[in-house]
């Protein structure tokens, strides 16, 4: 099975591949990550394991009271994706293993 997230405002593209393997109770999973490595438009890059990417947009706009106050514009956390993934896979009673090869 594969879930795969686009994220425009990082040029990201985030997959999860995971292997089901029934006989054992445990799901393999492989994580991989297209995008750029700064915001200055570096060349894009992939990536291949389990790390997590966080990610926080800043804009100044005027508050209720007038006064000009930093709010956040953009969110993202690649835990939003896999643990959800993750969660369903333990609650079965399978084990979730994150590996960097498939076997």
């Amino acid at each position: 099975m594969v879930a795969e997230q686009r994220i425009p405002e990082l040029e990201l593209t985030v997959k999860v591949r995971m292997r089901l393997l029934p006989a054992r109770r445990e799901v393999e999973v492989i994580t991989e990550q297209w995008g750029r490595v700064s915001y200055e438009g570096g060349s894009k890059q992939y990536g291949r394991g389990a790390g997590r990417r966080v990610a926080r947009q800043w804009q100044f706009r005027k508050g209720p009271d007038g006064r000009r106050r930093l709010v956040e514009t953009f969110r993202y956390d690649s835990r939003d994706m896999t643990d959800p993934l993750q969660r369903a896979v333990l609650e079965a009673g399978w084990v979730w293993r994150e590996v960097l090869f498939g076997s």
